[in-house]
C-alpha cells in the first residue's frame, strides 16, 4: 500500500500508484473545501477573523492544489491579516502569493497596504508599480499610488525639517563651544516661557536676557513697586549668580536646543560623543570657594560676561537687579537672602 512507502520513493505498482493518485485527490478536495469555508467565516465578520486564518493556513498544509491557487491561499489569509491589523503577517503572505503567482494583482495590492501601514514606502511604491504593470487601469492600485507619492512628499519635507532644526541646533552648540560658554540647566521658565538663543547667518549669537530684581524675589509677597524711588538708573547694579552650578554636557546641550524643533523626537544626533565619556569633562561644578554674587561691569560686552570661568548659564542670561539706595542692598551684599525655590 502507498501508506506504508518510504517519503521519497517512487511508486513501483500499480496499486501504488492509483493509492497515491486518490490520497492526492482527497487532499485537493480537503483543501478546496477548507478555502471555501475561509470564504465564508470571512463573510461572517470579525468575530470568524481567526476562524478563516486557520482554515486557509490548513488548505496551504494541504500542498495539493496547484501555484495559482496555493497563490490565492495566501493572498485570502493576507487579506484577512490586514483586517486583523497583522499588517507584518500580511505582508509575508502577500509576498508567498507573489512568489507563486507573479500576476496576481489582488497579492499586490495587499502587499502595498501592508507597506503602507507599515510605512514602508519605498516598497509600496516598487509593488504598486508592478501591480499596475499587470493591470494599468486598476483604480484602486491607482489610488494607493497617489496616496504613496502624497506619504512621500510629506515625507521628504518633515525629514528637510528635521535636517534644518539639526543643522541650527549643532550650529548653536557649536557656537556655545567655541565661545567657552557653559550651559546649564533652564530656569526660570515659568516667567520667560521657553527662550533660547539664536545665531544668526553671520554667526552673532542673540541671546535673550532676564532682569530679576533681587528685592522683590526675596519677600514671601511682591512688593508694591518702587514707591520711594529708590530704583533710578544712576543707582542700579547689576549681578549674576556665581560659585555653584551644574554644566550641562553636549548630548544634554543639544537636546535642550532640540526641544520645541522638528529634531525635538531624536534620540541621538550623529556627533554626540558617549554621553558617560562627556559627562566626566563637561559636567563640573564651578566656584568653590568665590564670591556667589558677581557685579557686572556694564561696560563689558555680554559675550564677555557670558564667558567668565564661574558664570553658567540657566538656559539664557539672568541678571539680579538691585539698588544701591534700597535698604535691601546691605542684606544682598552681605547674602542673608535667599532665591525662592523654583519648581
Amino acid at each position: 500500500m502507498a501508506l506504508w512507502m518510504e517519503a521519497g520513493s517512487e511508486p513501483k505498482t500499480e496499486s501504488e500508484i492509483v493509492d497515491l493518485e486518490a490520497i492526492a485527490a482527497l487532499k485537493e478536495s480537503a483543501a478546496i473545501e477548507l478555502k471555501e469555508n475561509g470564504n465564508e467565516y470571512v463573510k461572517k465578520g470579525k468575530k470568524h477573523y481567526s476562524d478563516a486564518i486557520d482554515c486557509y493556513t490548513r488548505a496551504i498544509n494541504q500542498m495539493a492544489l496547484s501555484d495559482a491557487d496555493q497563490s490565492i491561499l495566501y493572498s485570502n489569509r493576507a487579506h484577512v491579516n490586514l483586517l486583523l491589523g497583522n499588517y507584518r503577517r500580511a505582508l509575508q503572505d502577500a509576498e508567498e502569493a507573489i512568489k507563486l503567482c507573479p500576476t496576481s494583482v489582488k497579492a499586490f495590492y495587499r502587499a502595498v497596504k501592508a507597506c503602507v501601514s507599515l510605512n514602508l514606502l519605498a516598497e509600496a511604491k516598487s509593488y504598486c508599480e508592478k501591480g499596475l504593470e499587470q493591470s494599468p487601469e486598476n483604480e484602486e492600485l491607482k489610488q494607493l499610488a497617489a496616496q504613496i507619492d502624497l506619504q512621500n512628499s510629506e515625507h521628504e519635507c518633515r525629514e528637510a525639517e528635521v535636517s534644518k532644526a539639526v543643522a541650527a541646533v549643532k550650529d548653536l552648540a557649536s557656537a556655545f563651544e567655541e565661545r567657552e560658554i557653559k550651559m546649564g540647566k533652564a530656569l526660570y521658565q515659568e516667567l520667560t516661557g521657553v527662550k533660547k538663543p539664536t545665531l544668526d547667518k553671520n554667526n552673532i549669537l542673540h541671546w535673550p536676557v532676564l532682569l530679576l530684581y533681587a528685592e522683590v524675589m526675596s519677600k514671601s509677597s511682591p512688593l508694591p513697586w518702587d514707591n520711594e524711588h529708590v530704583y533710578t538708573r544712576d543707582v542700579l547694579e547689576l549681578y549674576y549668580e556665581a560659585g555653584s552650578g551644574v554644566c550641562l554636557s553636549k548630548r544634554e546641550i543639544f537636546h535642550y536646543l532640540a526641544d520645541g524643533t522638528a529634531a525635538a523626537h531624536l534620540e541621538k544626533f550623529d556627533n554626540e560623543k558617549n554621553d558617560a565619556a562627556d559627562k566626566s569633562t563637561n559636567n563640573t561644578v564651578v566656584g568653590g570657594g568665590g564670591k556667589r554674587w558677581i557685579k557686572v561691569n556694564e561696560r563689558r560686552r555680554l559675550y564677555d560676561v557670558l564667558k567668565d570661568p564661574n558664570h553658567i548659564v540657566p538656559g539664557i542670561p539672568a541678571f539680579y537687579v538691585v539698588s544701591k539706595k534700597s535698604s535691601f542692598y546691605k542684606e544682598f551684599k552681605t547674602g542673608n537672602w535667599a532665591l525662592p525655590e523654583i519648581a
